[in-house]
This record gives C-alpha cells, sequence and structure tokens, in this order.
C-alpha cells in the first residue's frame, strides 16, 4: 500500500506529537508514525516536575494529553515499525508499505543502554528491568539494584521504594551527576543505600532468576557481591536511527546530525529530539525541537 502525505514524523514521543500538533494546524498532511503506544519515554516516567506550565503529573498522564491534542487538528496516528528512509523522502515500512511524503522529521528518540556484562542477556526479563514504572510492582518486599547516578536513575530508584524492601544505588564516581533536589531525596530515603566507586561485573541467577550483582571497586578492583532479585541499568541511552544508516546523517556514536533548525544534510529531512545531536534531553527540548522542525518543514513544502 503506497500512501502520500505532506508531512511524515516517525516516532510519537514529546518531539513527534508537538511537531504533529503545530503542522497539522498550519494545514499541512500529516501523518505520524510509531512502533509503540504514542509517549515514547513518558509512558515509562513514573512523575514529571520541570514541564513548564504544568504541575506534577504522571508521564502517561502528561503523554495521553499530548497525544490528544497532537490529533485535534487532523494529524493521523499509524503504528508501524520504519525500515528505510530514501533521500526522496519515501519510507519504507517493515510491512512492506510505502509512504511518499514532501518532508520527513525523525523524532525517534533513543533506547536504554545495556551494561554488557556476564549473565545479563540471560536476567533480561527474569530479574532485569529498564523500568521501574513497568515492572516495579514485580519487587514488592524484594531487593533491588539501581545502575547509575543520574536524574533518572535517582528517579527510578526512589520510586522502586514504593514496592522493593531495599534499594541499592550503584555509581562509578564519589558523586551523584544528578539534581540537588534528588539527591537530598535519596539521602533522606531509610530504604535506600548507595555504594560508590564501583562498577557492575556480573549477574548472578539462580533457578534462572537474578539472585545478586558482582561489583568491582574501580580503585583497588576488589570484588564484592549484592544478593538482589532486581536489576535496574539506568546508564544512558543509544539513539534509535539505524533505519537512517544509509543517509549520511548520523554522527559516530549514531545521533542525527542538524543545524539550528533541525535540518539535516539532505533538503527536506528533519530531526527532533533525542535522536539527534545535542547536549540536553528533556521533554521540554524535545517538544521544542519538534516545534522548529514542523515549522521549518511547512517552510521547505510551501516555499513560503
Amino acid at each position: 500500500m503506497d500512501r502520500q502525505v505532506d508531512l511524515v514524523i516517525i516516532g510519537a514521543g514529546p518531539a513527534g506529537m508537538a511537531a504533529a500538533l503545530y503542522a497539522s494546524r498550519a494545514g499541512l498532511k500529516t501523518l505520524m508514525i510509531d512502533s509503540s503506544a504514542p509517549g515514547g519515554k513518558l509512558l515509562k516516567t513514573y512523575m514529571v516536575e520541570n514541564y513548564p506550565g504544568v504541575p506534577a503529573v504522571p508521564g502517561p498522564d502528561l503523554a495521553i494529553a499530548m497525544y490528544q491534542q497532537s490529533v485535534s487538528f487532523g494529524a493521523e496516528y499509524m503504528y508501524g515499525e520504519v525500515e528505510k528512509i530514501t533521500k526522496e523522502k519515501q519510507v519504507q515500512l517493515k510491512d512492506g508499505t510505502l509512504i511518499n511524503a514532501k518532508a520527513v522529521l525523525i523524532g525517534t528518540g533513543a533506547k536504554e543502554r545495556q551494561l554488557n556484562i556476564p549473565g545479563e542477556q540471560d536476567a533480561i526479563g527474569h530479574g532485569e528491568s529498564f523500568c521501574a514504572v513497568c515492572d516495579g510492582a514485580f519487587f514488592r518486599n524484594k531487593e533491588v539494584v539501581v545502575i547509575g547516578g543520574g536524574d533518572s536513575a535517582l528517579e527510578e530508584a526512589q520510586f522502586l521504594t514504593r514496592f522493593a524492601s531495599k534499594v541499592t544505588i550503584v555509581i562509578r564516581r564519589n558523586e551523584f551527576r544528578a539534581s540537588d533536589k534528588a539527591q537530598k531525596e535519596v539521602y533522606e530515603n531509610d530504604k535506600i543505600h548507595v555504594i560508590k566507586r564501583h562498577v557492575p561485573k556480573e549477574i548472578l541467577l539462580t533457578d534462572g532468576k537474578v539472585s545478586g550483582i558482582v561489583l568491582e571497586n574501580v580503585e583497588d578492583h576488589m570484588e564484592i557481591t549484592v544478593p538482589c532479585q532486581g536489576v535496574f541499568p539506568f546508564i544512558g541511552h543509544i539513539p534509535e536511527t539505524s533505519f537512517a544508516k544509509d543517509l549520511g546523517i548520523l554522527d559516530e556514536n549514531g545521533y542525527i546530525v542538524t543545524n539550528d533548525k533541525m535540518a539535516t544534510a539532505i533538503p527536506g529531512i528533519y530531526a527532533a529530539g533525542d535522536c539527534k545531536a545535542k547536549e540536553l534531553r528533556q521533554i521540554v527540548t524535545a517538544a521544542a525541537d519538534g516545534v522548529v522542525a514542523s515549522t521549518e518543514a511547512f517552510h521547505f513544502i510551501t516555499g513560503i
């Protein structure tokens, strides 16, 4: 099946939804494609406290509100997995669908980075999780380990204390990278224990389920074993851009390179949000990227 639209948006996270809102409101025939439910990482975020104008709100609730507004001016959402994009702005889906567009906006975000240590592949889904909001309830009255020292790691650790009997946070450095507020909340929570200057070396399993994690001291290389039933890594992300690898618009880490107008080196192809090379990755910056990109796409399509 072939389709023709003005703007195709790949990804229905904050960047894609903001872009769909602005593009459709400007009169463009807009199609938003995603291989999962709209919302991106909002669906995995327990609480959003820093989106301007919105009081503290659960991530999924904000995702629903954004989605409803994003299609309110006629933008269409379609489930699908993109296989390839051509320089001619043709988008090919894995089910064979071809979408011909006048402009393409990539807003696919990034996936969670794995630990890449022995035992991990067997542990995923059997005690290792990348989403505390999704899986936290499975660890009621159990001990879990969170890997990472940024805001996401500390926020997820706080959420896990709702269920787990003990949460251990492991960081490589001697200090957190997270905000002062997040650190203060962690240190004040009696359920949370912090291990500094250690890195994960191996996940241990018993009867096919996580039973502990081996940590190595970065200074003397001594190893310790922390018994646990769950491991939650929050150590960064990998951009979801493999379908664009042949376009020549990615940097060495797989992020899409754009100018300040979100335009790539290929006329008519734009990128927004966490999949592009940038310093700050937040909901509000992703949404702003999407607005800029869709506005530039409108100018490109209409010649205005």
